[in-house]
């Protein structure tokens, strides 16, 4: 697959698409009466709000993070005071991951911001097409998670 003009390569098209969109939630997270949700952490915040306490690995496996990045994400939304670390009832050696208050709180105005921003983005959008992209998306997701691909 060869791409003569930067603007047919999906790979730069995907890329601009996240950088835009996620410029456009900061500033609706900072609006919204949540200034110290930041985009990063919204799937641990989406994970959190539906599991309610999950040990770190496995809360980013459910929202689609790496490892390696986990430990500094959590560390930020502590000093944040989204989430704070519990000890393992099953596993001294272990912790959890619970929202705080303000992490609870937070849903509210993270969904309404989250909703308006989106709506923005994909207006002039038909529902069809948005689906298909949706699919799209999560194929190349699913290729990426492939054996070849790791």
């Amino acid at each position: 697959m060869l791409f003569r003009a930067l603007e047919d390569c999906p790979y730069y098209l995907v890329s601009r698409v996240y950088l835009a969109v996620t410029s456009a939630l900061k500033k609706g997270l900072a609006a919204s009466g949540a200034p110290h949700v930041k985009p990063a952490y919204i799937g641990v915040l989406f994970t959190l709000w539906t599991e309610k306490s999950l040990r770190p690995s496995e809360l980013g496996k459910r929202a689609g993070l790496e490892p390696s990045s986990m430990t500094g994400l959590l560390d930020r939304m502590e000093r944040a005071n989204l989430v704070k670390r519990t000890p393992d009832p099953r596993d001294r050696r272990a912790s959890r991951i619970e929202l705080t208050a303000d992490g609870i709180h937070a849903l509210g105005p993270v969904l309404d911001a989250i909703t308006r921003i989106l709506e923005t983005t994909f207006a002039d959008i038909p529902a069809k097409d948005l689906q298909t992209t949706k699919r799209v998306l999560r194929t190349v997701l699913l290729n990426c998670s492939k054996e070849g691909m790791k």
